[in-house]
């Protein structure tokens, strides 16, 4: 009789677990960020936002870099008043360029953020409804999931098609 139970509760068990592998899929988000980013030209969209002021910064330190040389190169022999006034000027202007280039690089930053934010936000959205399509109760990344069976189901390339 206890055999009977234990033998009635094993296979119990192994239906309960076979059909648990059946609610549970993974998902690559990374490969999945770096495919929907490609596809939707996050990169390029930035680049082009940024690409008026990365000009004028390129500008502004290429005509930083020519005075700093020309007060290397002719400080020595210029007159006390022009070799200071070029040097408050260098200085001021070296002060602008670094202020303009870390506001240049904190806004940049803010606006990639965003994007991955709304990037995120569209793969999860595609993520709920793919498990919600199929039925399925636990969708993992895949990077964190130290093993898996061949049992679990990959719903990545399903999740790509509905992103798109």
């Amino acid at each position: 009789m206890k055999k009977w139970l234990l033998a009635a509760g094993l296979g119990l068990a192994m239906v309960t677990s076979a059909q648990a592998a059946d609610k549970i899929a993974v998902v690559n988000m990374g490969n999945l960020f770096q495919q929907v980013a490609q596809t939707t030209g996050v990169s390029k969209t930035l680049e082009n936002e940024f690409k008026g002021r990365a000009g004028e910064l390129q500008k502004m330190e290429t005509d930083l870099q020519s005075k700093m040389q020309r007060l290397q190169r002719d400080g020595s022999t210029m007159k006390a008043a022009d070799r200071s006034k070029l040097e408050k000027d260098v200085m001021a202007q070296r002060q602008t360029f670094s202020q303009k280039a870390q506001a240049f690089e904190q806004d940049r930053q803010r606006r990639s953020n965003e994007e991955r934010g709304k990037l995120v936000n569209r793969i999860q959205a595609a993520v709920k409804k793919v498990a919600d399509d199929q039925s399925i109760d636990l969708v993992l990344d895949a990077n964190t999931v130290a093993y898996n069976s061949s049992d679990v189901k990959d719903i990545t390339a399903d999740v790509l098609k509905q992103v798109k």
